[in-house]
């Protein structure tokens, strides 16, 4: 049960090193557009007006994709 522990602890410290460490330039631009995509996605979410069904779809849509695309991107590096 230990050596479980002890493994998941090691990929946890894994992953805060890979996020902590610089990210390659063409991954930060995909970021940026992922963090656009999930602003115009929430935006519409968010509206205090009545959308029609399919552009609150299209939209929870793009917040997804927004959001796996800036998570993908943030734990790329480099390879050295």
């Amino acid at each position: 049960m230990a050596m479980k522990c002890k493994t998941n602890f090691d990929k946890l410290s894994s992953l805060r090193e890979r996020v902590n460490a610089e990210t390659p330039l063409f991954f930060r631009k995909l970021r940026l557009v992922g963090l656009v995509a999930v602003t115009i996605g929430t935006t519409i979410l968010a509206a205090p007006v009545a959308i029609p069904a399919f552009v609150t779809t299209l939209s929870g849509y793009i917040l997804l994709g927004g959001t796996v695309l800036t998570a993908v991107s943030q734990i790329t590096v480099e390879n050295e």
